[in-house]
């Protein structure tokens, strides 16, 4: 007899190798079991078939052959009933002959025109009037787009003859920038400039905006492909240089500009001189440093830099041959002469060393002064490199400096939010502080030499004097935003997202109506009929009624412990539906005009989480799609049951279409897409145009319905992230979209179009169009 001992160190290792082993092989027992099902599942289908055609071949009642029939078979995907059989491919029958209730009848007529059956069903013998009518088999006209793959069948509608012949084309409405709502200030610096004509200019996503902040109008420079992370003013305070995010090609490859128009580099720090040149520091690893000729747009030098962060580049006011850079515990003072780079470290001496170097200006004198994230202000000597003098400023950081004329300079102060105005000699003279709600000091402007504007770290603008104190003129979100909802009466909307903050804006005004802070996520939105309340869904399954007016909360539930994706209101306000990420969608009763909620019912049926829903506009029904590509619908009426024939819901009008699924939205997306390419589609009021969100960065505008492969669209550009959510005004008038990580809120303006609705369009183009569809345009 043997006995092994084991080091208790081992047992871990050994049971969680067992348990490894055990999940591998439950997994093969549910391949197992599900391939058993689909088995049973095809036994049961040929069963419930073969009986059928027997009876009605045998009968002689059936002129119509039948062809593949396991392929037929393999294509199914729900049972087939007595009276009905469906599921072949478009491609297999295009026969619409007869309908479900034809077959029942036993004596009904099928269409005689050549056009209603394919030249691979057999010859179709001739009909006399007045002989009986054969009993037709009917084949539901169905085709089939791929996502990953996976097939999923799109039934279609009654009103469509000739699905081939559909002619697709972008629509007669266009889009136009009308508003940018936000500002880039929560990891940008130096990105804020008052301009001659009343105008401040910033950046956020991939637009460069210029606000005239009395007239309150804006002006949108959109020429970036990226997000703009940088700005400079030109010496002659009319031409600007933006600097927008590095990119790569196709081959991945990082991509390099040329100067053409001062308009876009892969790059994150510029400055320019006197005119002639422009200063850029890229954001490689080694930090290129380059100077660039501005009349040429070629460059003219360029040198490594330094492997640490760097902040901030500028010229020498007074000497265009010498740049400063400062980051991460450096200064640098680099001396450019005849196309070659010298540089010379600032030496710290007795001085502590900090972290980092935030910012730099130019005393009248011509000495440097840094701020640090030791709270200091430090004075470099022109020519020795060296500090001269340290002056305590503020507490935590010191993110900006800013001279005014006379010599005064104005810092900016992280942890205490303040702002100070100093004397030329660095005596302090006056300080206020921001509020808390917009973060801390990023960057700060001269209007006029008493009044100022700042940019905060909460991405705000903020306009003010240190007497009369500041407010903000512009606004915006902090974080990643994915709820959105637009009132149905009136020109506001409300935006949500992972900053714990719920906006409500006028896109009349162009202003933030209120925000709140909410102590979770806020993932999405909608608004009741009646327009006095709205419902926003948390990330841990919770869900508030919001009173427009008060603010307050009028209704509070959980559904669930999981983040919830949609909340939709029945077209009369008499139902709530909340799609989960639990794979359910809860259904309330709503009452008492929109403020109290009463569980009705709960559909359970989709196999993963819920992404999009949309209510028929009788109330009764729903279509709703999941995270693995299903399309169900429901009877609500019914008690939230799950109708497991599709087909009977391909005529059904829905209030809103919202679902990226589905026969009438399947042009919109593109061959090969992986079916998370499009996290949002909207259509308009109007019926007339389908918006798209996509995962890369792009707005989309669709005629509706655009059932066809490679439909044609009007793209726009503007923001700098995958495009989270995209809503219609309820006159049609704008479109809301909105990015995720950019945190821009992009308001468009719909010009053009023409009258008629989508139904006509379409019955009129499934009559009359010959032609295939073009390829998309721009």
């Amino acid at each position: 007899m043997s006995v092994c001992v084991l080091n208790s160190a081992e047992f871990p290792d050994r049971t969680s190798m067992m348990e490894v082993r055990l999940q591998a092989q439950e997994d093969e027992i549910t391949l197992l079991k599900s391939s058993l099902a689909d088995a049973l599942r095809r036994i049961r289908l040929h069963d419930q078939l073969l009986p059928l055609l027997k009876q009605q071949l045998v009968a002689g009642e059936c002129s119509i052959y039948i062809y593949m029939l396991d392929l037929w078979m393999s294509s199914v995907e729900e049972p087939i009933q007595p009276t009905t059989i469906r599921g072949l491919q478009r491609e297999d029958f295009q026969d619409r002959s007869c309908s479900p209730e034809e077959l029942g009848s036993g004596t009904t007529s099928v269409r005689t025109s050549d056009q209603n059956l394919s030249s691979r069903a057999g010859p179709l013998s001739p009909i006399q009037e007045g002989e009986k009518k054969p009993l037709c088999v009917p084949f539901t006209a169905s085709i089939k787009m791929f996502i990953r793959g996976r097939p999923i069948t799109m039934y279609i509608p009654s009103n469509i003859q000739n699905y081939e012949d559909l002619k697709m084309e972008p629509p007669s409405e266009r889009l136009e920038l009308d508003w940018v709502y936000g500002y880039r200030g929560r990891d940008c610096r130096a990105n804020l400039y008052f301009l001659p004509t009343g105008e401040a200019v910033y950046f956020i996503a991939c637009v460069v905006v210029l606000y005239h902040i009395n007239k309150r109008t804006q002006r949108h420079y959109r020429k970036h492909t990226d997000c703009v992370r940088c700005l400079t003013l030109h010496p002659d305070k009319v031409r600007v240089a933006s600097g927008q995010t590095a990119g790569v090609d196709k081959d991945g490859k990082v991509t390099t500009t040329s100067l053409k128009d001062i308009k876009k580099f892969p790059n994150l720090l510029m400055s320019q001189d006197s005119g002639a040149f422009l200063c850029v520091i890229d954001d490689s690893n080694e930090h290129m440093l380059s100077v660039w000729d501005c009349n040429k747009g070629t460059k003219y030098a360029e040198v490594k830099s330094t492997n640490e962060a760097v902040f901030t580049v500028e010229f020498n006011p007074s000497d265009s041959t010498n740049i400063i850079t400062c980051g991460k515990s450096h200064v640098y003072f680099w001396t450019l002469s005849t196309g070659q780079f010298t540089k010379k470290q600032g030496i710290f001496g007795k001085y502590k060393k900090p972290k980092f170097i935030q910012c730099f200006v130019f005393s009248l004198t011509g000495d440097v002064l840094t701020g640090d994230s030791e709270g200091n202000i430090l004075t470099w000597g022109k020519s020795t490199f060296q500090i001269m003098r340290q002056t305590r400023a503020h507490e935590g950081s010191v993110f900006t400096l800013c001279t005014l004329q006379g010599g005064a300079l104005l810092s900016g102060g992280g942890k205490d939010r303040k702002i100070i105005r100093w004397s030329a000699d660095l005596a302090p003279e006056r300080e206020c502080e921001i509020p808390e709600k917009y973060g801390a000091v990023r960057t700060i402007a001269d209007v006029d030499g008493e009044e100022l504007l700042v940019g905060t770290t909460r991405n705000a603008i903020l306009r003010g004097t240190f007497s009369d104190g500041f407010v903000a003129i512009v606004q915006g979100h902090v974080d990643e935003m994915w709820g959105l909802a637009t009132h149905p009466s009136q020109n506001i909307f409300l935006t949500c997202g992972h900053d714990r903050q719920v906006c409500l804006w006028n896109t009349e005004e162009h202003k933030l109506d209120w925000c709140i802070t909410l102590e979770e996520y806020g993932l999405c939105a909608g608004f009741c009929p009646n327009g006095s309340v709205v419902s926003v869904g948390l990330s841990t399954g919770r869900w508030l009624v919001l009173d427009l007016l008060t603010r307050e909360v009028v209704s509070e539930s959980t559904d669930g412990n999981e983040q919830l994706s949609v909340m939709r209101y029945s077209p009369d306000g008499s139902f709530l539906a909340v799609g989960s990420h639990d794979n359910f969608i809860y259904i309330y009763n709503v009452t008492e005009s929109g403020r109290r909620y009463t569980r009705f019912g709960k559909c359970n049926g989709h196999s993963s989480f819920i992404t999009h829903l949309d209510w028929s506009k009788d109330g009764k029904y729903i279509m709703s799609n999941s995270g693995d590509y299903e399309i169900l619908y429901w009877d609500i009426a019914a008690g939230c049951k799950l109708l497991r024939n599709r087909f009977e819901s391909k005529d059904r009008e829905w209030a809103s279409y919202t679902c990226v699924l589905g026969f009438h939205v399947m042009g919109v997306w593109l061959e090969g897409s992986d079916g998370t390419d499009i996290n949002a589609l909207c259509r308009s009021h109007s019926e007339r145009m389908v918006a798209v969100a996509d995962d890369f960065c792009k707005v989309h505008l669709f005629q509706y319905p655009c059932p066809k492969p490679k439909a044609p669209s009007h793209r726009y550009e503007g923001h700098g992230s995958h495009v989270t959510n995209v809503c219609f005004t309820h006159s049609d008038s704008h479109l809301l979209s909105m990015g995720g990580k950019d945190t821009c809120i992009l308001q468009w303006k719909v010009v053009g179009g023409g009258v008629g609705d989508s139904r006509e369009r379409l019955a009129s183009a499934s009559s009359t169009s010959t032609s295939s569809p073009e390829p998309a345009t721009s």
